[in-house]
């Protein structure tokens, strides 16, 4: 009798997604992020709370421009996100990093994920403000700013430049000035939708509607 013809081989397995939520300070990323992480249901890895957890084990720290923290918090960042997703873990991960740093960190884990970017967008008074409430209401943030922000002109000169990140992976622009534009159900929607299969083809970019 003829040998059986083999099993078909069994479809590839899903790649984890990586939610990446990027923006300039003040933008709502962080608030974002962990609404987007309990929507999906997956961790939320956010480049400050690292930090601020350096600061609580590091006594008599003080931020500043040549801030030894910030080093640190650079490769601790992208391998705790590299390690969940090696696990399989969908994860959210949120950083004002601009693209020289989100692009080095991201390429190296773009066969490990499927990676997508929510962009953060707010008006400069807003994350200005926003900037100063928070710094203000909340000790915490004294790990990344030492004082009362820049002046409005030279803020608004810095949050004009931020160079977003840059990869050919499906985006989504999000204005935070008054609660989401688009809504969350629609972020939740592009950040947990069908999913690239492991074969290493690129996903097709999407941009907003």
């Amino acid at each position: 009798m003829p040998a059986p013809p083999p099993a078909p081989a069994p479809p590839p397995a899903a790649l984890p997604t990586l939610i990446v939520v990027s923006g300039p300070p003040g933008a709502g990323k962080t608030t974002l992020a962990h609404a987007i992480a309990r929507a999906v249901g997956c961790p939320a890895v956010c480049r400050d709370e690292i930090k601020e957890g350096m600061v609580h084990a590091t006594p008599g720290h003080v931020p500043g421009p040549a801030d030894e923290l910030n080093t640190r918090t650079l490769p601790a960042f992208f391998g705790v996100l590299e390690l969940l997703l090696r696990a399989g873990v969908t994860t959210v991960a949120e950083a004002a990093y601009q693209d020289r740093l989100w692009r080095p960190g991201l390429t190296p884990l773009l066969t490990t994920a499927d990676v997508r970017v929510v962009h953060c967008t707010v008006r400069a008074d807003v994350a200005l403000e926003r900037t100063r409430l928070r710094l203000a209401a909340n000790p915490v943030r004294r790990a990344h700013e030492s004082g009362p922000p820049q002046d409005p002109a030279a803020h608004a000169v810095r949050h004009d430049a931020f160079d977003r990140v840059a990869l050919d992976v499906p985006w989504i622009e999000v204005d935070t000035t008054d609660g989401y534009a688009p809504g969350l159900d629609e972020i939740v929607a592009f950040a947990g939708g069908p999913r690239r299969p492991g074969s290493g083809e690129p996903s097709t970019p999407r941009s907003p509607t």
